[in-house]
């Protein structure tokens, strides 16, 4: 990995899987730039990146089972990938953690493991 790149990851401090995800970058001797993505949510944007970065779809990385999910109807097919991803910048709560983006590249961290594939 090259050193000079900033390694970010959306951090929800409450989730033990995210915590789990930030000690294994600060064990590998990493300093992330972590952002707390609850309090400042991805613009649609930087979502995209991202989504694009990880290889997913935007229902493959939201909380499905998160109310608000359901609450939204975001299981409707009709809904479509610019529709999907500001409901998730609206609601950063059905974004799934931790994210963890170097460079162009993006991993979800779950299992927080996965984590060590960028790392390689």
């Amino acid at each position: 990995m090259d050193h000079d790149q900033t390694v970010t990851v959306w951090h929800n401090p409450q989730c033990a899987k995210s915590r789990e995800g930030l000690k294994l970058l600060e064990e590998n001797g990493l300093t992330p730039r972590v952002v707390r993505y609850l309090d400042t949510p991805p613009t649609a944007e930087e979502l995209d990146r991202v989504l694009t970065a990880l290889g997913m779809e935007p229902r493959q990385l939201m909380r499905t089972k998160e109310p608000l999910y359901k609450e939204f109807g975001l299981a409707d097919p009709a809904l479509n990938r610019v529709q999907l991803i500001a409901a998730m910048v609206a609601n950063p709560r059905l974004i799934e953690r931790p994210v963890v983006i170097i460079g162009q590249r993006a991993v979800l961290g779950r299992p927080p493991e996965k984590i060590l594939t960028l790392l390689s």
